[in-house]
C-alpha cells in the first residue's frame, strides 16, 4: 500500500473512532440524564390550594402541625383512593373544614404557613406522620378499631386505617411541637372549628367540636 493510501486509511479509522466516541459519549449522556431525579414543578394555584389545607386544618404556630398536614395532602395526592392534584384533594368534598377553598386567610401567621407549603412542595415530609391520610382533633376519641395513631401535632391526631389485627397503636401519643412562635417568626393563632358528628364523620383535619365526643382524660 503506498503513502496516499496509507494516509486516507488511518484517517478513516479516526473517524471512525471518533464517531463511535461519540455515540458512547451521548448513550453515557442520555443514561445519566435519565437518572438525575427531576423536581417537581407545583403551580401557583396548588401552592395556594397547599397553604388553605394547612392554614385552616392546624394551628399555625406550630410548624410540626403544618407540614404534618402537608404531608397528609401528598400522601392522598399519590394513592390511588383520592384525586391525584394537590387542589382536588384539599377541595374533595367533605374532606376539610368547610370554606377551605374560598375563605380569605387573614393571620400574621400566614408567612409561616406558606413557608411550610413551599417546603413540602419542595419535597418535605413529617417523618411522623409517614403514609398516614387521616387526621382528626387531638383529644378526641372514636369507637373505631383500626385506627392506628402515629402522630399528635398542631393540634390534630393522625393516623393510619389498618386491619384490626394490625393496630399497635390505639391511643394518641403525646404531642410533639415546634413552633414558629417559639423560634420567634409568627404570632400563635388558633386554627379554625367546625362541627360534625363523630359517628359520621370520617375526619381529616376536621376541627371537630361535638359534647358526645368522649375526650380524653
Amino acid at each position: 500500500m503506498n503513502r496516499a493510501g496509507s494516509t486516507r486509511r488511518a484517517a478513516g479509522l479516526a473517524v471512525t473512532f471518533l464517531a463511535l466516541a461519540g455515540c458512547t459519549q451521548g448513550v453515557d449522556a442520555i443514561a445519566t440524564a435519565s437518572l438525575t431525579p427531576k423536581p417537581l414543578r407545583y403551580s401557583q394555584k396548588e401552592r395556594e390550594c397547599m397553604e388553605r389545607a394547612m392554614f385552616f386544618e392546624s394551628n399555625r404556630s406550630s410548624r410540626d402541625g403544618l407540614v404534618a398536614v402537608g404531608t397528609v395532602v401528598m400522601n392522598r395526592v399519590a394513592s390511588e383512593a383520592f384525586p391525584d392534584t394537590v387542589c382536588g384533594v384539599v377541595g374533595q368534598k367533605g374532606q376539610f373544614a368547610p370554606g377551605v377553598m374560598s375563605r380569605p386567610m387573614n393571620s400574621k401567621a400566614l408567612p409561616d404557613v406558606q413557608a411550610a407549603a413551599d417546603a413540602v412542595l419542595r419535597g418535605e415530609r413529617h417523618p411522623g406522620v409517614q403514609q398516614s391520610k387521616f387526621f382528626h382533633t387531638a383529644g378526641l376519641t372514636f369507637p373505631y378499631r383500626n385506627m392506628h395513631y402515629v402522630l399528635v401535632a398542631g393540634g390534630n391526631a393522625f393516623y393510619e386505617k389498618r386491619p384490626r389485627n394490625q393496630v399497635t397503636q390505639r391511643v394518641q401519643p403525646p404531642p410533639i411541637e415546634r413552633t414558629a412562635a417559639a423560634m420567634g417568626k409568627a404570632t400563635p393563632s388558633t386554627a379554625l372549628s367546625y362541627e360534625a358528628p363523630p359517628d359520621t364523620a370520617d375526619p381529616i383535619g376536621a376541627m371537630i367540636l361535638d359534647g358526645t365526643a368522649a375526650r380524653a382524660e
